[in-house]
């Protein structure tokens, strides 16, 4: 009798140190699994985030939903460029200041720096077009960063100036770094006709 309740509680005792070992296991492997993914994630991410760049100077706000849709499309990283002495908020203020800049060649200093500029590969610039021309602080932006080495992608805003107005100014400030200029792209609000754009690139971080 006590050989047979002997082996009972043997039996009993090796199946529940199978069950603990189970469940060790399968902790273990979930474990793994879930490191590898963090660890896989965060790679692509690094490697498609550190490729490129979307600098952009918006106003009443319909550029900066165009980088801001960019940088969902792409992944890249985003910066705004602001004026060190701002801009007014109304539209007759900054549209009068940006008039007399760009009459009197005037480029307005920029507030504030880029962080690891000559990481970025491909930079998106973006802009409204003022007077079929892009206002001045992009001049600025050119004159403060060399875009040597880098590949420029413009993109804009209007409500009827095509991006051809504004290339020959893009080209000819790149021209002094011998940058490679692509050709650009005017946002309209068209969220499908911006992917296509940006998908017709052909860059690496956009596949």
């Amino acid at each position: 009798m006590n050989k047979l309740k002997n082996l009972i509680l043997f039996l009993f005792a090796s199946f529940g140190m199978i069950l603990v070992l189970s469940a060790c296991s399968n902790q273990n492997s979930s474990s793994n699994n879930d490191n590898y993914s963090s660890r896989s994630t965060s790679t692509t991410r690094t490697k498609k985030d550190g490729a490129s760049l979307i600098v952009y100077f918006s106003m009443s706000g319909t550029t900066e939903e165009a980088a801001k849709q960019i940088q969902k499309d792409t992944g890249a990283k985003i910066f705004r460029i602001t004026a060190k002495r701002a801009y007014s908020n109304d539209y007759d203020g900054y549209a009068k200041r940006g008039d007399y800049e760009r009459r009197h060649n005037v480029h307005p200093a920029i507030k504030n720096r880029i962080p690891d500029w000559e990481k970025y590969k491909t930079v998106y610039v973006g802009f409204p077009t003022w007077w079929q021309h892009p206002p001045m602080i992009i001049h600025t932006l050119f004159d403060d960063y060399s875009f040597k080495g880098k590949t420029i992608v413009p993109f804009t805003t209007s409500m009827s100036t095509p991006m051809s107005s504004s290339m020959p100014y893009i080209r000819r400030m790149a021209s002094k770094d011998r940058a490679r200029v692509l050709n650009g792209f005017r946002y309209t609000g068209n969220k499908t006709a911006l992917a296509n754009w940006i998908k017709g690139l052909k860059l690496t971080d956009n596949k």
